[in-house]
């Protein structure tokens, strides 16, 4: 079946000589992976390597086996040209950080709209504006909405918020907590939108403590998920 859809990418990893399997987020038919033939080495064609950079947005024309074996794609084009997110550094860094954590996250082989046009204007809105320090965190926080964790937010005046039980509570418990300063820089990011980023304000150490416990609470809600090697990158640029 051959079909067309827009479809953001996830990975691309070498494969033989002049190869690229590119995992893709479609539009219509969720996770899919594709073989690309040559692709690093041609000159001419509907494809080129630059296609399959990560967190590239592209609307592609791919046949659809559905036989869970590698698909391939015909033609693609780029959907939204970024202007500053493969350019700037700190944006860069941001993205490649992002791209690890929606490669292990996003695993679901059927569609899921919502989610994909969440990560979709996500991206762009980083695009179009400044490099907020903390975007990121932001995103991770949205992104649980669709992953079936986000937090339980009924009672956020309580003084931890306890990231195994994904709720705040009146005490530690035994398995890892948010307290504290870190817990109050929390508290502001729930019920914010992308807009209204630029009014938190945090310091690096407490955004590096922040950072962390997100990541955290995906290793904790998510089977198999992994502290994203570009981690530590992510907060050398910004000073943690």
């Amino acid at each position: 079946m051959l079909v067309t859809t827009r479809a953001i990418v996830i990975s691309a990893v070498k494969y033989g000589d002049n190869s690229l399997i590119a995992r893709c987020f479609t539009e219509r038919h969720g996770v899919q992976s594709y073989l690309l033939r040559g692709v690093l080495s041609a000159r001419k064609g509907k494809l080129r390597k630059a296609h399959f950079l990560p967190l590239t947005q592209l609307e592609i024309t791919a046949g659809h086996r559905g036989k869970g074996a590698l698909e391939h794609i015909r033609e693609a084009r780029v959907y939204y040209p970024y202007a500053t997110v493969h350019t700037d550094v700190v944006k860069n860094t941001i993205v490649l950080f992002l791209a690890e954590v929606l490669n292990q996250s996003v695993r679901e082989e059927e569609q899921n709209a919502p989610m994909f046009r969440y990560i979709g204007e996500g991206l762009q809105w980083l695009d179009a504006t400044g490099a907020n320090p903390n975007f990121h965190i932001l995103f991770l926080l949205g992104l649980t909405r669709f992953l079936g964790f986000y937090p339980d937010t009924t009672a956020t005046h309580l003084p931890y918020f306890d990231l195994l039980e994904g709720g705040f509570s009146a005490h530690a418990g035994y398995g890892p907590v948010v307290y504290g300063e870190t817990l109050d820089c929390f508290r502001r990011f729930v019920n914010t939108d992308f807009e209204e980023l630029g009014q938190i304000r945090m310091t690096k150490q407490h955004r590096r403590e922040l950072l962390d416990a997100m990541v955290t609470y995906f290793e904790l809600h998510l089977t198999g998920f992994r502290k994203p090697r570009s981690l530590e990158v992510l907060h050398e640029v910004f000073g943690g």
